[in-house]
């Protein structure tokens, strides 16, 4: 009796692993599909409106370009208004971010200490705005399937202020379509609202809404002039270029 009970316990645990083995492959594979839908193009161009809106619904606008290769390079640059045209942002490989601000007329490298802060004043940080996919920055959990999503929870790898994500996935498009963002004290403290639209070959974030519950503040991205695979090379993305 006691040997059948001993098997019985034996084969629980083996199922139970097995589901877990399972699972894990099963979110691996999903965020690594999310990567692919998100990095698609060799290269991507386009134009960013930002739209900072406060509490009391007062909306200030902003206008940038970006430019991508691959998964690991990108370089935004802030047009208008005044105040704001001609700072720069530039990601790099191995978690090497540079900023430049026109009014010290140099840049500087932004560090991983301070990559929490926010990003020329909106409501996404220096470290959401990095160009490192997903699956390079976070482990994955399968939380549920419902619908037509997949919830993912994301745990970070490395140093992070985020002590997890947690990330809707479209089942059949494998796009995010909302992530949620929480503190090293697990409190929720900002949402990002996703709006995929096909443009050519590719799946583009046509507008993302950045929320940050603590200010009650909101960041709404849109992207326009969206051009893919145009040839960009290395040399568009070197701190020389910052200051263009």
């Amino acid at each position: 009796m006691k040997s059948k009970i001993q098997s019985a316990v034996f084969t629980a645990l083996i199922f139970a692993g097995s589901i877990l083995y399972a699972n894990s492959q099963d979110a691996n594979t999903i965020l690594k599909n999310m990567d692919d839908v998100m990095y698609a193009p060799k290269d991507m161009t386009g134009k960013h409106t930002i739209t900072l809106i406060d509490k009391n619904g007062k909306q200030e606008i902003r206008k940038a370009n970006i430019k991508q290769k691959g998964t690991d390079k990108r370089i935004i640059r802030f047009t208008s208004p005044a105040s704001q045209a001609g700072i720069s942002v530039l990601s790099l490989p191995d978690d090497v971010m540079y900023l430049y601000l026109p009014a010290f007329g140099k840049e500087r490298r932004i560090s991983a200490s301070v990559k929490n802060q926010n990003f020329a004043g909106t409501d996404f940080s220096y470290d959401d705005m990095e160009s490192i996919p997903y699956s390079d920055k976070y482990t994955p959990k399968l939380i549920k399937s419902e619908g037509n999503v997949f919830v993912l929870e994301l745990t970070p790898k490395g140093r992070s202020d985020y002590s997890r994500i947690i990330v809707n996935v479209n089942k059949t498009n494998y796009y995010p379509e909302l992530m949620e963002y929480y503190d090293r004290g697990n409190k929720k403290i900002k949402v990002a609202e996703y709006t995929f639209k096909k443009s050519g070959n590719y799946w583009n974030a046509a507008e993302i809404e950045m929320t940050n519950l603590k200010k009650n503040h909101k960041t709404k991205m849109q992207m326009s002039d969206v051009k893919y695979d145009t040839g960009l090379t290395d040399d568009e993305f070197t701190v020389r270029k910052l200051k263009l």
